[in-house]
């Protein structure tokens, strides 16, 4: 199963992009429609809010009176407070059982307004943005929902900006144009991203990247968005979590792949990780059990190895291919990976030697299958790092 955030300002088309995810087979719960249904007349979310209310929240007929509600119940943070002291649980519990209805296959959508001010993006597998100008979204607002253009501003002014919504987005879909555009980009987006996503995830596979060297100034955002994920899975079992290798270095060509270090305590709590990084989109790679040991050399007795252990999972979504490295806390690899990422920010001409080493890389693994691909790629790569490791490590403690 695969969780999808979708969100968006008032006015950007959200409902268009969530009914076209259903058409194409999604599993689309609704935030707002579980908010209304926990407080349905006869329920015993109902009856709580009357209860620390009122029953002058009640419109005639017994159903939930809305305006009169919001009139006591935002008028402080304490009455604001007790709302979502009630309301929150429910419909938590009612997205869960939801969720749980859903087939084990399902690419499950959760349309989520507030998904962003309320920073729920790390639950989500992915999160989809879809966006418009302010000036079109005013437009429909007033001319297709019947809201007045002064209360429109205020309620879009009151909701997190673009900027934050795009420091969030995993996908941002881009709805300035007709329906039927918006409607052309969710479908690529099944088909490309969303689909094998899922499969990835309940086959266990690793998202693959091609052994050719490019630039993205979002591997940064890419990353913190991939660690609030982690962060999560993991809680107190990570120590830290970094951003490290090529991708961490800012304008140095790399392969379009993320690197991030999860520092444990030991690697029983690593393996304690698998089944919660599984789950959260990050299979385990079973065959990886250490680095490369620097300087490489034979290791009869695998007493290199033991010292070099570590775990690999990797990102399942196609979109973003991710290497998650778990090592022990102050081990030779998990030292050397966040010193070697900080002697290469700090040095231009290591920068240039490595991306020297690192093109010639790319030329031994071109026109390669991906095994293959790999195994030129890193026969090129390893013996500059052998080199390197006594510098590195001697830069370091000169710095500490």
């Amino acid at each position: 199963m695969l969780r999808i955030g979708l969100t968006g300002g008032m006015g950007a088309g959200k409902s268009t992009v969530a009914r076209t995810l259903v058409e194409l087979g999604a599993v689309l719960i609704d935030s707002d429609a579980i908010a209304r249904e926990v407080v349905a007349p006869g329920t015993p979310g109902l009856a709580a809010l009357v209860e620390e209310f009122g029953a002058g929240i009640l419109s005639p007929d017994g159903s939930l009176d809305r305006p009169a509600l919001a009139a006591v119940a935002f008028a402080d943070d304490v009455s604001r407070g007790k709302l979502n002291a009630i309301t929150h649980p429910l419909v938590g519990a009612r997205t869960a059982e939801l969720i749980g209805d859903a087939p084990v296959d399902a690419v499950v959508v959760q349309d989520i307004p507030l998904l962003v001010e309320n920073g729920l993006a790390p639950l989500m597998q992915l999160v989809v943005v879809v966006g418009a100008e302010e000036q079109i979204r005013l437009r429909r607002l007033v001319e297709h929902r019947g809201v007045a253009e002064a209360d429109a501003r205020v309620r879009i002014a009151a909701q997190a900006t673009d900027e934050q919504r795009r420091a969030v987005a995993d996908i941002w879909l881009d709805n300035n144009g007709a329906p039927e555009m918006v409607e052309a980009q969710v479908r690529e987006l099944w088909a490309r991203r969303l689909v094998p996503f899922e499969r990835n995830q309940r086959e266990g596979v690793r998202a693959r990247a091609a052994y050719r060297l490019v630039t993205d100034p979002e591997w940064d955002m890419q990353a913190r968005r991939i660690i609030a994920r982690l962060h999560l899975a993991c809680g107190a079992s990570a120590v830290r979590i970094d951003h490290v290798g090529s991708t961490a270095v800012h304008g140095l060509p790399a392969k379009d792949i993320i690197d991030i270090q999860v520092t444990v305590a030991d690697l029983a709590t690593a393996d304690s990780l698998t089944d919660a990084l599984t789950t959260a989109g990050f299979p385990r790679a079973p065959e990886v059990t250490h680095d490369n040991p620097k300087p490489s050399r034979d290791d009869p007795d695998g007493s290199d190895l033991a010292l070099w252990g570590k775990r690999l999972h990797g990102n399942a979504d196609p979109g973003r291919p991710a290497n998650i490295h778990l090592r022990v806390q102050n081990s030779p690899g998990q030292r050397f990976a966040l010193d070697l990422r900080d002697w290469l920010r700090a040095s231009e001409s290591a920068r240039s030697e490595y991306l020297a080493v690192k093109r010639g890389a790319e030329l031994a693994a071109a026109d390669l299958a991906d095994d293959a691909a790999g195994d030129a790629y890193y026969v090129v790569k390893e013996p500059w790092f052998d080199a390197v490791y006594p510098v590195v490590t001697e830069w370091a403690s000169a710095r500490a």
